[in-house]
């Protein structure tokens, strides 16, 4: 069974829907612990009640960027897990900390890239005049929300969303497809070739999903 850390800064709502997939049975890993930046991060107490290990590396204690990501980087190593899953990581990570994980750093993103990298995915998405927006499960890379992606799940905009209406749509497509990424690379079905990723008999569902079905006006 593969182990995996998830570290996360806030509250850890992906974290939360890979805590109850692997508790119902339907997520073959082994969550060795969970680690936060941040020791009052809501997070770190959801964890606890499902019994996973928890862990501090506190950034403010730390002079520089790089120093803390070494602190993180050792702190990590000692857990041996198989895949570093990051669920609502607040920091840019340096690239020798990325470097040092390569093929096994995960994150989730709130659009479906390459477009809207960084921040306000959703305002941009609505301020661009987006139909499809969505989330990406992807491998990190130095190039910031650029790595190889693993699976997309797609949402309609509706007429008439706002940036909380649309950002709840996506988030709970987020949780659906965080566990179906994790589990793929769990299993063993994920390769990554020269950049791309390759996904093994996917009798899961497609690669990309959309949900829910678009509204048309009559």
């Amino acid at each position: 069974m593969k182990s995996i850390v998830i570290v996360i800064s806030g509250r850890g709502s992906n974290m939360e829907s890979l805590l109850k997939a692997t508790a119902a049975g339907e997520l073959p890993v082994r969550i060795s612990a969970v680690l936060s930046n941040r020791p009052d991060a809501v997070g770190l107490r959801t964890a606890a009640a499902y019994g996973v290990p928890t862990q501090v590396v506190d950034h403010t204690e730390y002079a520089s960027r790089e120093a803390f990501d070494a602190a993180m980087a050792e702190t990590i190593d000692g857990l041996g897990p198989d895949f570093v899953v990051l669920a609502g990581f607040m920091r840019i990570l340096s690239d020798a900390f990325v470097q040092h994980f390569q093929g096994r750093l995960i994150n989730i993103h709130p659009s479906l890239l390459p477009s809207f990298t960084g921040l306000h995915t959703h305002r941009r998405a609505l301020q661009e005049g987006a139909r499809i927006h969505g989330c990406t499960v992807h491998f990190v890379t130095p190039s910031l929300d650029h790595g190889p992606i693993i699976v997309q799940a797609a949402v309609p905009v509706l007429d008439g969303d706002d940036e909380v209406s649309l950002a709840a749509r996506v988030l709970a497509q987020e949780h659906c497809v965080y566990p179906l990424a994790i589990r793929w690379l769990a299993e063993g079905r994920v390769r990554l070739v020269e950049g791309r990723v390759f996904l093994d008999t996917p009798q899961d569902g497609a690669a990309v999903l959309v949900s829910p079905p678009a509204q048309v006006a009559p």
